[in-house]
């Protein structure tokens, strides 16, 4: 948690200092999109968690669970953020004034997101683990794992899918 948060901090530092050096001015949709960002950045961090827990579960060591957490979640987190990346640099070059600055600092935050939540996490994790700080990963399970086989409702929701769409 607490190398998430240190992070987080880092990403809206970072996008502040970029901002202040292209001489942006961070305004109310400026605002909006540096509170996206971070909203995508817990998302990252949410996702190689889960990942790390799924390992683990299966019985993998703390590093090897760390290695293989992020590996499983690195193209969820790249599909997610170059998606948006695409439409915030569409945004920041096509768009003027608001939408203009919400572009900008959507653009800088969802770059230094995926370095933060990526590459320094996975640093900062790795040296924890590697000096001995860290020999078990306690996290928080408020829902306990459910065993729903979806694949049985296949049809059950195309057909509803599809009456929805029609409707």
């Amino acid at each position: 948690g607490w190398v998430t948060v240190f992070a987080l901090l880092m990403n809206a530092s970072l996008t502040l200092a970029a901002m202040s050096l292209f001489g942006e001015t961070l305004t109310l949709p400026g605002i909006a999109g540096v509170i996206l960002t971070v909203g995508m950045a817990v998302d990252a961090n949410v996702l190689i968690y889960e990942r790390i827990r799924e390992e683990l579960a299966a019985g993998k060591k703390p590093m090897a669970a760390l290695e293989a957490g992020y590996e499983r979640a690195m193209s969820a987190i790249l599909d997610s953020n170059v998606t948006t990346i695409i439409t915030a640099v569409l945004l920041w070059t096509q768009g003027s004034g608001p939408i203009n600055g919400f572009g900008v600092t959507l653009t800088l935050g969802l770059l230094f997101s995926l370095f933060t939540s990526v590459y320094v996490t996975r640093v900062l994790l790795r040296g924890l683990v590697e000096a001995g700080l860290i020999t078990k990963f306690r996290m928080l399970q408020f829902v306990p794992p459910t065993r729903i086989a979806f694949s049985r409702f296949f049809k059950v929701g195309i057909f509803a899918s599809a009456a929805v769409l029609v409707a």
